[in-house]
């Protein structure tokens, strides 16, 4: 095994290991509820507060350029590190308190560390096959992202252990990248610059590229973030609760894990066929089972589990390449700025829907939501649109 293949192999794992942490609340809130833990609306403040500590830490890293003056693989290992200690504290205070909303807060703060810096890493191993390279990257943030759920399922009803495997996979996680190295193509990045704000609406295509970028993050993380509560919900009418419940909690993990699977080769299609055309190609698809999840809702366990897996394999290939777009409509000295502004306006939007998804349920249904889910990849595409008749869009 080549030093590049072992870098990659030992950094999607820890890609997997760490983003574990991101979704731990989410996978056992059905227990908690059952137990009268916590209530729904904290259970959104749980799981949005997260997001809210990965955007002030993914701007802190960019101002601070922290990853450019430390080694970005120790970065990413404390990071790890600290965020599983965060996650293992919620074992402490009670599940519906204050101090367990900043304990995810932080938690979401130090997974900013992991992320955009394991990004750092492997970009650093690329050339020609970047692509492919960010593909498996994302795909072990979505594998990551789903682990919880198996988790919460093998751990049945006994939440603690959860918590405790999640934040255990965390310290694997820092090990394991200490044992990378760092690519020929590794370079300091640009500081964040506010005046990317300016050239990310002046720019048309930039813009567009943010617009389809928000589209997708309306409806990915609010799916990501419910989907085994509005399974449990479904699956009730026709089981008992607990069989419901565990049910559930693995259809979250293979309908979020099975889009880790799209995600590489999804890198290479957008290589060939252009990346404003891939992410129009999985927006239409994602859409489209969002659609078909709330027409499902409610009916035969089996279609149902079917129509949220196959969403889960289209809502999270397209997400990389909405970063490489950028990258390639950026002007260089920009385009590290821009980046970073595109993914603090996603995760601020996250904010919202994560909060607001529940809420609006408990008002309109679980199809609702599904359907207004799908208004994002609708208006994403809208923008996107434009951008597959510009050369430097489609061919790189």
């Amino acid at each position: 095994m080549s030093e590049k293949q072992r870098t990659v192999t030992l950094l999607v794992v820890a890609e997997i290991c760490a983003m574990g942490l991101w979704f731990v609340s989410a996978a056992i809130l059905n227990d908690l509820q059952a137990i009268g833990a916590i209530n729904t609306l904290m259970g959104a403040w749980l799981s949005s507060a997260v997001p809210a500590g990965f955007v002030v830490g993914a701007l802190l890293v960019a101002v601070s350029g922290i990853a450019d003056r430390i080694d970005p693989r120790v970065v990413f290992a404390f990071s790890a590190w600290l965020g599983g200690g965060f996650n293992l504290l919620m074992l402490v205070f009670p599940s519906d308190s204050a101090v367990t909303v900043v304990l995810r807060f932080f938690t979401g703060f130090t997974l900013a560390g992991v992320y955009p810096v394991g990004m750092k890493i492997m970009v650093g191993w690329g050339t020609h096959d970047r692509g492919w390279l960010v593909g498996l990257l994302v795909g072990g943030l979505t594998l990551g992202s789903s682990s919880p759920h198996l988790l919460a399922w093998l751990g049945g009803a006994q939440w603690q252990h959860t918590v405790m495997a999640a934040s255990f996979f965390a310290a694997v996680s820092g090990v394991l990248v200490m044992g990378t190295s760092l690519g020929p193509a590794h370079a300091t990045a640009a500081r964040f610059n506010p005046m990317a704000i300016k050239e990310a609406w002046t720019n048309v295509s930039i813009r567009r590229a943010f617009g389809g970028y928000l589209g997708h993050m309306w409806e990915l993380y609010a799916m990501w973030s419910w989907l085994g509560v509005a399974a449990a919900v479904s699956y009730q009418l026709h089981m008992t609760s607990d069989d419901a419940l565990q049910l559930a909690k693995l259809t979250a993990f293979i309908a979020i894990g099975a889009g880790a699977l799209a995600c590489p080769f999804a890198g290479k299609v957008a290589d060939t066929i252009g990346k404003a055309k891939l992410t129009i190609i999985m927006l239409i698809c994602s859409g489209s089972f969002a659609v078909l999840s709330a027409i499902a809702f409610g009916g035969p366990v089996i279609w149902v589990f079917i129509t949220f897996v196959l969403w889960g394999v289209f809502i999270i290939p397209d997400s990389a390449q909405f970063s490489a777009l950028v990258a390639d409509l950026a002007p260089p000295e920009s385009a590290g700025s821009l980046l970073t502004l595109q993914t603090a306006l996603g995760f601020l939007l996250t904010i919202a829907t994560v909060q607001l998804t529940p809420v609006v349920a408990q008002l309109i249904s679980w199809p609702g939501v599904f359907a207004i889910m799908a208004l994002g990849p609708a208006l994403g595409i809208l923008s996107m649109w434009p951008l597959m008749k510009e050369h430097r869009a489609t061919i790189r």
